[in-house]
């Protein structure tokens, strides 16, 4: 049998089965209009190339013991990601803390990490991930002894842009800031503060 009637029974088989699990147990061919729309929807978004060490918006933010670059901002996605770039030189990281709504990709780029996840403490290097789902407390530090990159995804992207922003223009840095003010500041964005920083 030729590969293309291969296919073809493959595809004939499984739009069948789609057709017999619809609601009321009509056989019809699944409608392309949703893919056809949202397909036209994301043809839209920008696609944007960001070099290593650039920013997405052209400059580098400083956020607590980091210097961050945007990798993929908010309005790239929709709302469905946000992803940075964390750079460490200086030991450390933030409290323990709980996301609502995101979902939160810890992936080491270089040097040494702990994240915390829930009750569980993971020592990462390089090509290391690991996931910390929403509604669970996480935290990470910088562990290392030279430099130290972190990729953080967040999906969706919630209001975690809007957060960067808010802290960085409001110049919290570690022991420049009251707990209170850090505390009101993560719940405006949906968040919640749990417990300290991971002590090395």
């Amino acid at each position: 049998m030729e590969r293309r009637s291969v296919l073809a029974l493959l595809v004939a088989a499984f739009l069948a089965d789609a057709g017999a699990h619809a609601p009321g147990g009509a056989t019809s061919a699944p409608s392309t209009t949703f893919f056809q729309k949202d397909e036209a929807a994301r043809s839209k978004l920008p696609i944007a190339v960001v070099s290593s060490g650039d920013d997405r918006e052209g400059r580098t933010h400083q956020i607590g013991v980091s210097a961050t670059t945007y990798k993929v901002v908010t309005s790239d996605t929709k709302g469905d990601l946000f992803v940075i770039e964390q750079a460490n030189q200086r030991r450390g990281g933030p409290p323990l803390h709980v996301h609502q709504g995101e979902d939160e990709l810890f992936y080491v780029l270089e040097g040494e990490y702990l994240v915390q996840v829930g009750d569980q403490r993971f020592s990462l290097k390089a090509g290391d991930c690991v996931l910390g789902p929403r509604g669970v407390p996480h935290a990470w530090a910088y562990a290392g002894s030279t430099n130290g990159r972190l990729l953080l995804s967040y999906a969706p992207a919630g209001k975690m842009e809007a957060f960067f922003n808010a802290w960085e223009q409001l110049g919290f840095t570690p022991g420049g800031y009251s707990k209170e003010k850090d505390a009101a500041l993560l719940r405006s964005y949906g968040m919640e503060r749990v417990g300290p920083p991971i002590q090395l």
